[in-house]
């Protein structure tokens, strides 16, 4: 089995372009190749109040003014047309607290339906302009794409997958890990940002050279 961790936050682009081309160079693999794939979660704002906060703020505080924002908006546009995304920027007016978001993919990788809900969730962010900070949109998202309601809003109303999220952030933020995305294989070579497909087909190939033992059957 070959274990690709991903390391993301689901309000980064950079990381649902990192997705796309991810998948892109899984596709090149051998048809025998077994991949298994799972998300795991680093907050870019574990700070953020709980129904997030006006994005025009947000980002003009991080970025210094509008323009520049939207001068990285455009320049985002154009490079997730290159991986079939349609970012819609202009949708979304808000920068969502994400800690229930990754609760929600922390569960649904114990459903075996991790992928479909974080696909779901960065099309509904970046897309569709859904506010993730509010628990009924984000309960609508995870149902239309595989979860069980009721399951859904069971979990938002416990502390389920809070101890769980903290500590798989933790595990991250020891290795130093500050941005995102970050692709990890099989827990020995890490990848960080959203590289090309060749760039991770490399990797990987240097992760069997370097732990033939990891591969015993090549």
């Amino acid at each position: 089995m070959n274990v690709f961790k991903v390391v993301s936050d689901v309000i980064c682009p950079w990381c649902y372009i990192g997705k796309r081309r991810l998948e892109a160079a899984l596709r090149q693999l051998p048809d025998t190749t077994d991949v298994s794939v799972s998300w795991h979660p680093l907050q870019l704002n574990p700070g953020m109040p709980p129904l997030g906060m006006d994005k025009k703020e947000y980002c003009v505080s991080k970025f210094g003014s509008w323009a520049r924002c939207e001068e990285l908006f455009a320049q985002l546009i154009e490079v997730g047309k290159t991986v079939g995304i349609e970012f819609r920027f202009d949708k979304q007016p808000i920068i969502p607290n994400t800690f229930d978001a990754h609760r929600v993919i922390w569960f649904a990788g114990q459903e075996g339906v991790q992928d479909q809900i974080v696909e779901a969730l960065f099309n509904a962010y970046f897309c569709e302009g859904v506010n993730l900070s509010r628990r009924p949109q984000l309960i609508q998202v995870c149902e239309e794409a595989g979860l069980e309601r009721n399951r859904v809003e069971r979990l938002l109303r416990s502390d389920e997958g809070a101890a769980e999220v903290l500590a798989q952030e933790h595990e991250i933020k020891v290795l130093g890990t500050t941005s995102v995305p970050l692709f990890i294989i099989q827990d020995r070579v890490a990848l960080s940002g959203a590289q090309p497909p060749e760039a991770i087909l490399q990797a990987f190939e240097q992760t069997q050279k370097q732990y033939p033992e990891l591969w015993p059957d090549i």
